[in-house]
């Protein structure tokens, strides 16, 4: 908003104030639907204490972790049966044992240690590497439209932020209208593995097409804007922007069913997430400093400099969509799945 809402006439001191307090009220209303109505899933956490009480031994297992020199938790394999080294001994073990009975776990325990091949096989480990180039690339464009979209010509398309956000609500309505209404038949055709190579492979076409969108040009008066070079920019950016939503769409809920049908046990899906999620976050802190210095780069390159940073992380797309077809095993698909299109390499591959 660039005029003051309670004083038109002047110009808004905070013109991103409100989308943010929207956003985060969102935010909010997301907190509280899932702490009243989430249920937990993990059966270990169910047997552990109240919240109030973790939390209250997490702050006392932090003091102790910084400030005593002999922690509690530290002394239960300490105690030795026999004569005492002094006086007072045995009432300094009660203390002891009442402090070990007041550090109730705030942390679930697996029953059982995980053996690195549940874990760490062709399958998944092609899944997680895949997985990060997908968040790489899915960040990095992210990153690069905004700052593409606004520099100035010739690296850039010189749109200001009202056009920008406009574009990006075009992103965001295709997105739910697809999740909603189409990604679920086609995947019940494609399958998890082939709609996540789709993913992949649709992040390079994008990557590869928006550094040869338009510029924009204002028409003239009584000019169509269709039949101008701003007609023609917004036509190019929304075929581009349809494709990539798609791609992060499709590839990132085809990738999460495809870690959660890669796991044996609940046990193996925690490890697997976690792996998943730590390599996303390292994805998504990469992908903008690496675009938005590619980018910087680009604007002294002569001529379609843009090309530079849009098209190295096409190839890395590319590399991802091509390590993909290394993720074979048919168990990866929802339960019934069954396709006569699945090569004879796969099959024997399952068999194995």
């Amino acid at each position: 908003m660039k005029n003051n809402p309670f004083k038109p006439a002047q110009p808004n001191p905070y013109p991103y104030l409100l989308p943010n307090l929207l956003s985060a009220a969102v935010l909010v209303v997301d907190f509280v639907v899932t702490a009243i109505f989430m249920e937990e899933s993990l059966e270990e956490v169910q047997n552990l204490p109240p919240l109030g009480k973790r939390v209250s031994s997490l702050f006392s297992w932090l003091w102790q972790f910084t400030s005593s020199h002999r922690p509690t938790y530290l002394r239960r394999g300490s105690k030795k049966a026999g004569v005492s080294r002094r006086a007072g001994s045995e009432n300094e073990e009660s203390d002891d044992e009442s402090a070990d009975g007041a550090m109730p776990h705030f942390m679930a325990n697996g029953a059982e240690e995980l053996k690195r091949k549940d874990i760490l096989n062709r399958d998944t480990i092609l899944l997680l590497l895949t997985y990060l180039i997908f968040q790489l690339s899915n960040i990095s464009f992210n990153s690069l439209y905004p700052i593409f979209a606004q520099a100035d010509p010739p690296t850039g398309r010189d749109l200001d932020p009202e056009e920008i956000g406009l574009s990006l609500a075009f992103a965001g309505v295709v997105t739910i209208l697809f999740q909603v209404g189409v990604f679920g038949k086609l995947r019940d055709k494609m399958g998890n593995r082939w709609a996540y190579r789709a993913g992949l492979g649709l992040f390079v076409i994008a990557y590869v097409l928006m550094p040869f969108v338009g510029y924009k040009k204002v028409p003239e008066e009584g000019e169509p804007a269709m039949g101008s070079g701003l007609g023609w920019l917004w036509a190019e950016i929304g075929i581009v922007l349809l494709i990539k939503t798609v791609a992060a769409v499709g590839g990132l809920t085809s990738a999460l069913l495809l870690i959660t049908n890669s796991s044996p046990d609940h046990r193996v899906l925690g490890a697997l997430n976690g792996l998943a999620q730590t390599l996303s976050a390292a994805g998504r802190a990469a992908g903008p400093f690496i675009s938005g210095g590619l980018f910087t780069v680009a604007t002294k390159i002569r001529p379609k400099g843009e090309a530079l940073a849009f098209g190295v992380f096409g190839g890395i797309s590319f590399i991802g969509f091509l390590l993909s077809f290394g993720i074979r095993s048919s168990n990866l698909e929802a339960e019934g799945w069954d396709s006569d299109n699945d090569s004879v390499s796969d099959k024997s591959d399952d068999e194995n």
